[in-house]
């Protein structure tokens, strides 16, 4: 009956703790994060140079944050780098132009990015003619 008793004692111990752990983590959370729900982001800001490690900042009603954030040194500027897009294979090389062009479709805008649903890129067309036979001469496909 004794060992009963104790084998209880320590469990309400144990659930007590745990208990006010949990309700030590959501007022820390509540400390360090924000009532306000409705955040508002910039763009990310790069220290330097156009890319690399930067700061967006946002506001909610009264109260501001910044946020660490990084921009990709290969990112197109054109599009932004907080709009995520999903791109077609590039089309043929027009010959008036010299350029080839494909199209892609909005896959992700975030931080409420403001993004156009289709946006199209061209780069120059490749000087060099590629071969279908490739490492083998022609005297031996006859």
């Amino acid at each position: 009956m004794q060992v009963r008793g104790l084998l209880l004692l320590l469990a309400l111990i144990l659930l007590a703790a745990t208990t006010e752990a949990g309700k030590n983590k959501k007022e820390k959370a509540k400390k360090d994060g924000s009532e306000c729900e409705d955040w508002r982001w910039g763009p990310c800001v790069p220290n330097s140079k156009d890319c690399g490690l930067g700061y967006r900042e946002g506001t909610c009603k009264d109260e501001s944050k910044k946020l660490k954030c990084k921009i990709p040194c290969n990112w197109k500027k054109k599009f932004g780098a907080d709009c995520k897009y999903k791109f077609e294979s590039w089309g043929g090389c027009s010959a008036q132009t010299g350029v080839k062009t494909r199209s892609g479709v909005l896959k992700k805008a975030l931080y409420n990015a403001q993004c156009e649903e289709i946006v199209y890129v061209t780069k120059p067309c490749s000087s060099k003619i590629k071969s279908k036979s490739k490492g083998q001469s022609p005297l031996l496909l006859s």
